[in-house]
């Protein structure tokens, strides 16, 4: 048996469906292999080892082109879709009755494919309504089947393009923010004093940290991160530390597909934890092709329009959005040190692999890619990436302004009104808008927003028509190229 990727069926039964005209079955390894007609996924198991070291410019593009095959397969039981008997809890969690259904919209699987909701406008892109998911809380060990409001919150799919670049600007950040609190440590001890420190990095504050001499520290006013200072970029609440978490979460919640470093048998004791009857259903090696693919998606562009109105239109709103305090949250740019993807990254725990957990990781040289040369960068050599965010949860919504606080669930312990920054890179082109894809146009989703974002919202609203058109004028130029 190969050590990953290989389908195996634990009981030594085969299917009874045999396909007559050859007389073999179609779970049997040897045809899934020889004829195109059978119902597997080809690129399962193709990357065999976790990658390691520093990827040549073909090998990245090699193992990227089966990361793309992986994201667009319809995935089949023949290749262990389904999980008769796990939830979509992110803990392993098994379920308290069997399931009447194979898909079931609630609580998943609910797709055969990542492509059947990241569609919009090219693969990897964002979802329409139609596509909305179900997302329970992951530290409960949930099993529900209802729409209900306090079981689950109704969610639209983002966009992937660009996402290497905002893991890579998490990890800057995270790491500057520790060193923050590493130094406020040290200075404490040093002095015997407490030291009150700004949680500052490329230039979005996190709020304040205190250290005392005795080495306790106080959080309290730490804002818009985790209290254990890691930025976490992927998922409106912000709660996804990297692409290969967020990977392994939703290969099982959408497709039944577990992965062997969060359901093989070193985490749960058992190699068929879903009770479906096949191991070994995503190898370390195809959840590392699907982080490849992902990492090297190429990020949204600024237009320029053809139409010489428009391009004054977009001009003047920029500038409209610069003077409402937009930008404050929707940062043009953030600068970027490193170019150098690290996979396993150094910021996932048990249930993803880390740095810590290989002998040597993968290197995705990013600057590699054909789209890195279109980057500006300042005079200090870092690239400016253009995401208009700020990798930072903000509270968006208040007594007025209570559109967005729609959901009753809290996830991951964060506020049921704070959200992650929507970075606009790309907004031009991913209609409809909002948390739950329930907004119909840019100037909607404006006026919904509230709380941190009152003060833009307002001026916003004040301003007159032909203003307002002119900042949607502006945002319609941030599209993902075609």
């Amino acid at each position: 048996m190969k050590k990953f990727g290989m389908k195996q069926k634990l009981s030594g039964l085969v299917s009874a469906a045999c396909l007559l005209v050859v007389g073999l079955c179609v779970n049997n390894p040897v045809l899934a292999e020889s004829v195109p007609w059978d119902e597997t996924t080809k690129e399962l198991g193709q990357t065999g080892e976790l990658p390691a070291g520093r990827l040549s410019k073909r090998a990245l593009q090699a193992l990227s082109d089966t990361g793309k095959g992986l994201f667009s397969a319809q995935f089949t039981p023949a290749d262990g879709a389904g999980r008769p008997n796990a939830t979509q809890a992110i803990i392993p969690t098994k379920t308290k009755r069997p399931r009447q259904h194979t898909l079931l919209r609630t609580a998943g699987p609910d797709a055969t494919a990542c492509s059947s909701c990241h569609n919009q406008p090219v693969l990897g892109g964002a979802s329409d309504f139609v596509t909305n998911v179900f997302v329970s809380e992951g530290f409960t060990q949930a099993d529900f089947d209802s729409v209900d409001p306090q079981f689950s919150n109704e969610r639209g799919s983002n966009h992937l393009m660009g996402s290497g670049l905002v893991e890579l600007l998490a990890r800057e950040m995270s790491r500057d923010l520790a060193d923050i609190r590493a130094k406020a440590l040290r200075t404490a001890r040093a002095t015997e004093q407490s030291v009150r420190l700004p949680l500052l990095t490329k230039a979005v504050s996190f709020g304040y940290i205190t250290a005392h001499a005795d080495g306790l520290i106080d959080l309290s006013e730490v804002d818009g991160v985790d209290a254990d200072l890691t930025v976490r970029p992927f998922s409106q609440k912000g709660v996804m530390t990297s692409l290969r978490q967020f990977t392994v979460n939703a290969m099982n919640h959408h497709h039944g597909m577990q992965a062997d470093e969060r359901f093989g048998m070193a985490v749960t004791g058992t190699d068929d934890f879903d009770g479906d009857g096949y191991f070994n259903e995503l190898s370390p090696g195809d959840i590392s092709a699907l982080v490849a693919w992902q990492a090297t998606l190429e990020p949204p562009v600024v237009e320029t329009p053809e139409n010489s109105d428009w391009i004054a239109a977009a001009q003047r709103g920029k500038e409209a959005m610069g003077a409402y305090g937009c930008l404050e949250c929707h940062r043009s740019t953030l600068p970027l040190d490193s170019l150098d993807f690290y996979d396993p990254g150094p910021l996932d725990v048990v249930g993803t692999l880390s740095i810590n957990d290989v002998e040597e990781a993968a290197i995705y040289d990013l600057s590699l890619l054909h789209w890195a040369a279109s980057l500006e960068r300042n005079d200090s050599g870092q690239v400016l990436v253009p995401l208009f965010g700020d990798l930072k949860r903000h509270q968006m919504s208040d007594r007025q302004n209570n559109a967005l606080a729609n959901e009753q669930l809290s996830q991951r312990f964060v506020d049921r009104t704070r959200f992650m920054t929507a970075e606009l890179w790309g907004v031009g082109s991913t209609a409809p808008y909002g948390h739950r894809n329930d907004f119909l146009t840019l100037k909607s989703i404006v006026l919904a927003h509230g709380g941190d974002a009152k003060a833009a919202r307002n001026a916003f609203a004040e301003a007159d028509e032909k203003a307002q058109l002119d900042v949607v004028a502006f945002l319609k130029t941030l599209v993902i190229a075609p």
